[in-house]
């Protein structure tokens, strides 16, 4: 089951480490949603394909275009900067959702307060990361990871780092979480 815990604040610490309060504090899934409006299923990495359930995730959410990405030293060209691009502080205007298919890494959400809850993903972890989140990435130790990534229409993947409190996609997300209405 999906593991997501309040974040330290040392920076000096390499990002790739699960970086706990001490002691912990962990976030169940059902508080990021409501703290956060991350979504999240549990599905079979093995049998997906088979089983309906992605089907029927994409066929409600209205995700009609797939692709999938390995993200490791051999396996990504600019490997280096794309992870420093990942890690970097940033929102999008639509949803992002990772189907992680292998591997592991880690997605560091802002909550509601503007604190960093961080959430590990593992083989069959699904998220989706509503549009105008803060959010970064990075890999942990393993250094390695495969994820589909769903997309409403064509791939738009354009970071906009922070700030990016004016964009339309945040004052929308920011209303969401004010009226509860994250779906």
């Amino acid at each position: 089951m999906v593991q997501a815990w309040y974040m330290d604040s040392d920076t000096t610490t390499d990002q790739r480490e699960e970086h706990q309060l001490d002691p912990p504090v962990p976030v169940s899934i059902d508080e990021v949603r409501d703290k956060s409006g991350v979504l999240y299923w549990k599905l079979n990495a093995d049998t997906y394909e088979q089983d309906g359930e992605l089907e029927k995730i994409r066929k409600d959410r209205g995700y009609s275009y797939t692709d999938v990405i390995e993200i490791s030293r051999d396996k990504l060209p600019n490997y280096e900067d794309k992870i420093k691009t990942f890690f970097q502080e940033h929102l999008h205007s639509d949803e992002e959702i990772r189907f992680i298919l292998a591997g592991s890494g880690y997605f560091d959400v802002r909550d509601c307060e503007d604190k960093w809850i961080r959430i590990q993903v593992t083989r069959g972890d699904l998220l989706v990361l509503p549009a105008g989140i803060y959010h970064r990435f990075t890999l942990d130790k393993q250094n390695y990871i495969k994820a589909m990534r769903l997309f409403v229409g064509e791939p738009v993947w354009t970071p906009i780092n922070r700030p990016a409190d004016e964009h339309p996609a945040r004052f929308q997300y920011i209303e969401s979480l004010r009226q509860g209405i994250m779906v």
